[in-house]
């Protein structure tokens, strides 16, 4: 399929099944000369979701540091000397608070995330109550806790779960590279599981480990061609963190990461693109850039998990500079 067959394909993808993406066909829109690469990609994402809202999501960590996995971006990490200290597991209380709060800033979704490899029995009510006391409040309600099996993800749906997220992080290729304490088909079940419980899936990827060009594309295939790709695609760009093994990375270039954007919006049109982690190291000119190449969601707030974040008066005053509005509640 030549490349102009891709992106038509591309624009109207049919729930279900998967875009028959693969390396070639991605890096040859990946390369495109930067302004035409933005402008497909601006153009489909004008035929699935207004140009100018942007929807807010709020993430809390309810259970900090001590996790077992060895991420190695990833304060969080037993493994690592980064000198965070773990906590217990939130009362449901302050969780549900919180969201009340986060909800009537205009917060539509609530994230909610555990350092934990995998959920234990002992913490599943708690998470469970979590869930339905923010769902009760009227928002959408996420939550990243680890691997899932398939009753645990039953549970989450029943519970009112409306999505999960649970990113792949890199390519399968680099991806022992940052990871050694589970394998990217791990991570691929538990995406399996979410799926098939009919929660939403919600997975992306972290730019800037020192991983190649070939690797972004590639974590992108990846996601356009499961099953069905991804309602959300949170992309990251690394907060390196001292203490742990990417505490020294290189940032990836702006116009790269930029370029990736635009890939991920032409690849999976239908799918929410996050503008995730790493905004403070943005320029406002570059998050400009990010929207417009088809980003149309970021997580508010001082913080995510244990890292920075641009607080909510710059995130309004850039709004405003733009032209940018909220996602209203009820039209996700």
């Amino acid at each position: 399929m030549n490349v102009e067959l891709q992106l038509n394909a591309a624009s109207v993808p049919s729930r279900g099944a998967p875009t028959q993406w693969n390396r070639e066909a991605a890096q040859a829109v990946h390369d495109l000369p930067f302004n035409d690469l933005l402008f497909r990609a601006q153009t489909i994402h004008r035929q699935n979701f207004d140009p100018n809202r942007v929807q807010l999501s709020r993430l809390l960590s309810i259970k900090t540091g001590g996790c077992p996995e060895d991420c190695g971006y990833c304060s969080q990490s037993a493994h690592h000397q980064s000198g965070l200290k773990a906590s217990k597991l939130m009362d449901v209380e302050r969780v549900i608070a919180s969201a009340r709060s986060a909800r009537d800033a205009g917060a539509t979704r609530y994230c909610m995330g555990a350092a934990w490899r995998s959920p234990k029995e002992r913490d599943m009510d708690a998470v469970v109550a979590m869930v339905e006391g923010v769902k009760a409040l009227g928002m959408e309600t996420c939550m990243t806790l680890g691997m899932l099996d398939l009753d645990q993800a039953q549970r989450l749906k029943l519970a009112g779960l409306d999505y999960y997220n649970h990113n792949i992080d890199t390519s399968e290729r680099y991806y022992s590279e940052i990871i050694s304490t589970r394998t990217f088909a791990e991570r691929l079940d538990t995406l399996a599981n979410v799926r098939d419980s009919g929660i939403k899936v919600c997975c992306g990827g972290i730019l800037g480990m020192g991983e190649e060009k070939a690797d972004r594309i590639d974590m992108l295939v990846t996601l356009a061609t499961l099953p069905e790709p991804p309602d959300s695609v949170p992309i990251n760009m690394l907060i390196p963190i001292e203490g742990t093994p990417l505490g020294e990375a290189e940032p990836i270039e702006p116009i790269e990461f930029v370029r990736t954007i635009a890939l991920a919006r032409i690849m999976m049109p239908k799918s929410h693109v996050r503008l995730s982690a790493g905004r403070t190291a943005m320029s406002d000119e570059m998050q400009a850039l990010c929207f417009f190449a088809g980003a149309n969601s970021i997580f508010v707030g001082d913080t995510l998990l244990t890292a920075e974040n641009p607080g909510e008066d710059k995130d309004s005053a850039l709004f405003r500079r733009l032209g940018i509005r909220p996602t209203e509640r009820g039209a996700l």
